[in-house]
């Protein structure tokens, strides 16, 4: 990439302001950014700048700069960085874009540049003598398919010859319009000599196949006749899931009625021929009955829990929750103004610090106080068996209580988690 510099200060204009529809146009951008983020929006507004002026000035970078609250060389970054940015002035009436990139190049887009500096200048970012025209080599424009073209401001002009070039050139000095698009007999991107493919719309569109069903399914069948014929190997009913005369389109018109006629009923439940079996093998009757329990020998060892009457005892209860009145509940307060986070004590997450609250636990000092009885209180009632003795509140508590985080660090070494 080459060096791009600001124009020369003999071109510079001494100040640059939004007009006030490009500052309704800027204010909407910085708005589409969350707070403490518009700087953002820097591209957008350096758009503006040149839409409106043609190019950017040094003047418009450090505009935009006092708008962003952005240091100024970050602008500058920004507008050097992207080459969509004119540094110099360009022509008033059209700033010729021509593509180079390989497609172009090998569809003439050399010949096009050789119309650019017969008729606007010999050299790349100079005006011509009314300053209204100007012209710069640019990569893929993206439209390959079309090539060779041009970029004038925003709009593409495709499908090129160095005369139909030269023609617009000419329009755009008069001051005339020139439709963007291939410059050809053909449709944006379509193939040049007309539709290859696609060209109906035969099982394509939905309406087409629609339409097409509807007149299957209302057209007067041949050979209607009250039952439908039957089908070998699969089963006559008249569910709508295998009935043919549901499909669409379907040759077939039948009745449901006509259906029900022709379709075997499913035999009618009978709970004693569900248990008889077969006659051609058994020629007799037999109910199925449950196995016999299988008899132990009067010997058989039985562990005295198992035997019935057995007075052994039985494994220990789990442990009541202790009660709210326990002597060795630790006491409460009332909620302070500055309540610390007990989250900071590791082992304590939102739910457990819920509970502690409950209780009047509110403050670092409170656990750090906790004796023994007490601790054993609260592990008991959070269920914790032992984890407040393995995890240490009380001594994380103290260092808390004693210096806050920097404290916790200094005696853990690591910061609460």
């Amino acid at each position: 990439m080459s060096v791009r510099r600001l124009a020369e200060a003999s071109v510079q204009p001494a100040t640059f302001a939004f007009n006030k529809a490009m500052t309704d146009e800027a204010r909407t951008w910085i708005k589409k950014y969350p707070e403490g983020r518009q700087q953002s929006a820097v591209i957008p507004l350096l758009m503006l700048a040149q839409d409106q002026e043609g190019w950017v000035s040094k003047a418009a970078i450090e505009h935009v700069s006092q708008m962003l609250e952005m240091p100024l060389i970050r602008v500058l970054e920004v507008a050097t960085f992207y080459t969509q940015f004119q540094l110099k002035p360009v022509g008033s009436k059209a700033h010729i874009q021509v593509c180079g990139t390989t497609p172009c190049m090998l569809r003439g887009s050399e010949a096009l540049m050789d119309v650019c500096r017969s008729k606007i200048h010999h050299d790349q970012f100079h005006l011509n003598d009314n300053g209204t025209l100007s012209w710069e080599e640019v990569e893929c424009l993206g439209a390959c398919v079309n090539a060779p073209m041009v970029m004038v401001f925003k709009d593409t002009y495709e499908d090129l010859t160095p005369e139909r070039l030269a023609e617009i050139i000419d329009a755009f000095e008069a001051g005339k319009s020139v439709t963007p698009g291939p410059q050809v007999e053909r449709t944006y991107s379509a193939p040049i000599s007309g539709l290859t493919s696609l060209s109906d719309d035969v099982a394509v569109l939905k309406s087409t196949r629609d339409r097409e069903a509807r007149e299957a399914a209302t057209a007067p069948a041949a050979d209607a006749v009250t039952v439908p014929p039957s089908q070998a190997a699969k089963p006559k009913t008249d569910a709508p899931e295998t009935s043919p005369a549901l499909k669409t389109p379907s040759p077939e018109t039948a009745s449901v009625n006509g259906e029900k006629v022709a379709s075997v009923a499913a035999p009618a439940h009978s709970a004693a021929n569900a248990n008889q079996a077969a006659p051609a093998v058994e020629k007799t009757e037999k109910q199925r009955t449950a196995r016999a329990p299988r008899s132990e020998p009067a010997a058989a060892f039985k562990a005295p829990e198992t035997k019935q009457g057995s007075t052994a005892p039985k494994a220990k209860a789990a442990s009541a929750k202790p009660s709210l009145e326990d002597k060795n509940r630790p006491a409460g307060i009332e909620k302070p103004a500055v309540v610390d986070d007990l989250q900071l004590i590791s082992g304590v997450g939102p739910k457990i610090e819920g509970i502690l609250h409950s209780l009047g636990i509110y403050t670092y000092a409170q656990v750090a106080s906790w004796k023994k009885a007490e601790r054993e209180w609260v592990d008991g009632y959070l269920s914790f068996h032992g984890r407040i003795e393995r995890e240490d509140w009380v001594k994380q508590a103290q260092a808390l209580a004693k210096g806050g985080v920097a404290e916790y660090i200094r005696v853990f070494g690591r910061k609460p988690v």
